[in-house]
């Protein structure tokens, strides 16, 4: 006879996975959340609503995807990740959504990382996301000037290609 499986509360915060005050926090505002993850080679923006059975992405924007668009440099740097909030808010406004709530999830906040580069361009394409301008990358950072000379072209052509998406 099979033993039925008890069921352990809190399962993904002792695993590490959740922070459940802070997704409280977000879940109070009512707003989407703007998700943001990135892995060892890529970085993904979603745009998530809560319902009670489950969460429902609305929009995803992938680094992967900025290969359509002309992208042909690293997928996990500050300018990609400027590139995929920018993509992600211009899908945003196609459906006409027009404010979030960042949702960083267990990531440090420190003033440039890739994440706020990501905020950054879902800024620029003209999502509405509370922020402060000061935690934002320095715009050299954001057009690649610490890569190559060459980066801020290819990423104005990349944004400009998505602009026409439309």
């Amino acid at each position: 006879m099979k033993r039925k499986q008890k069921f352990i509360p809190y399962r993904r915060k002792r695993e590490g996975k959740t922070d459940y005050r802070q997704r409280l926090e977000l879940l109070k505002s009512r707003t989407l959340r703007l998700v943001v993850r990135r892995s060892l080679r890529h970085i993904t923006a979603q745009l998530v609503e809560y319902h009670e059975t489950g969460d429902k992405t609305l929009i995803t924007a992938h680094s992967k995807e900025l290969k359509k668009h002309g992208w042909d440099g690293y997928t996990r740097n500050t300018p990609a990740g400027y590139l995929v909030g920018y993509l992600c808010g211009i899908k945003a406004k196609q459906k006409k959504i027009d404010a979030a709530v960042l949702d960083m999830g267990l990531y440090s906040s420190r003033k440039g990382t890739v994440l706020f580069s990501v905020l950054k361009g879902c800024v620029d394409a003209g999502l509405n996301v509370p922020h402060d301008t000061a935690i934002f990358p320095d715009e050299g950072r954001v057009q690649g000037k610490h890569i190559t000379d060459d980066m801020p072209k290819k990423v104005e052509l990349v944004k400009s290609n998505i602009q026409k998406v439309k």
